[in-house]
């Protein structure tokens, strides 16, 4: 069955996907060195100030000609790309450290932030999504709803605070800064998982309650079978698509989003660099960031809808016969 799966169809749609992929990555790409390209701030005279030598034009210009700057646009933009594509992301105009080393240090880093706020997320919000639509209307679902309106309203970077204020300021159970240790990855991860955390509980009873009033259910229980077994072995297992289509959300927003924390916590992975490359108008970190976020992005697409396909083989891709 597995097997059959994989064949026909499905392969012919991940090629479709993939052809798709290089588009995107490539209209990706020519914005994002586009913008570089209009930007009123002259990288060459950005990277002479970093380095504290005096600006002139003579000096400028000789240097544009020996990077390439002097060239037409999609000259410049087709060398970059090639050079993007081999592995040569560009230098840092900050510290002149090659983007391509920063990022591959800051990637896991980040990666693992987000595994682990994904983690506390699931762990917490499918138990009690379940809860609150097993005991509708009851006192428990309301306080779990409530407070789960109240985390979800709540953005990162004010938990974030609050969490530092109170655990490490006035309790001191944990490290102010991160720093990279275990330890200090809690309050980050726990600063991103609170407030999706609050999300997921409402959609995970939404999508509960809705596969409860299927009629397979009460065929079901007019069998004899046990409640709990038809909640885990049914209803739960219908209930995926819509937690899988949430979790793919979370990671690309997560991804792309947890600069404040990482700020805040000083966790140095993609946000925070990406930030203080903003910050200090360092252009290459900024495009490399741009272009890989875009590639996971998609990446995580394609592994979703795929993943529609292996739970529930009524879900058709594109193309496949009915």
């Amino acid at each position: 069955m597995m097997m059959r799966i994989w064949q026909g169809p499905l392969l012919r749609y991940i090629a479709r996907r993939l052809g798709s992929l290089v588009v995107v990555l490539l209209g990706v790409t020519l914005l994002t060195y586009g913008l570089m390209y209009v930007s009123p701030s002259d990288p060459v005279e950005l990277l002479l100030q970093a380095q504290g030598i005096p600006v002139s034009d003579d000096v400028v210009q000789a240097l544009k000609q020996k990077a390439g700057l002097d060239r037409p646009f999609l000259v410049q933009y087709v060398s970059w790309l090639g050079n993007f594509c081999r592995g040569d992301m560009g230098e840092s105009l900050v510290d002149g450290q090659p983007v391509a080393e920063a990022l591959q240090a800051a990637l896991p880093r980040t990666l693992l932030l987000t595994l682990t706020s994904m983690i506390v997320t699931i762990v917490l919000s499918v138990p009690l999504g379940i809860l609150t639509a097993v005991r509708q209307n009851r006192f428990s679902d309301t306080f779990i709803r409530l407070v789960s309106f109240l985390s979800h309203a709540m953005p990162s970077f004010f938990v974030s605070l609050l969490l530092l204020y109170v655990v490490a300021l006035k309790l001191h159970w944990l490290p102010v800064l991160a720093g990279g240790s275990a330890k200090g990855l809690i309050l980050p991860t726990l600063a991103l998982a609170i407030p999706m955390t609050g999300k997921y509980i409402r959609q995970v009873r939404a999508a509960i309650l809705e596969q409860l009033g299927q009629s397979y259910v009460d065929g079901a229980l007019s069998r004899g079978i046990r409640p709990g077994a038809i909640l885990v072995r049914d209803v739960l297992r219908n209930a995926l698509l819509t937690i899988i289509t949430l979790l793919s959300l979370s990671a690309g927003s997560l991804l792309g989003g947890t600069a404040a924390v990482e700020m805040i916590f000083v966790w140095r992975g993609m946000g925070f660099l990406v930030m203080d490359a903003i910050l200090k108008r360092d252009y290459p970190m900024i495009q490399a960031f741009v272009v890989w976020m875009a590639v996971i992005y998609v990446l995580i697409n394609l592994l979703v809808d795929l993943s529609y396909r292996l739970l529930d083989p009524r879900v058709r891709l594109s193309g496949e016969p009915n």
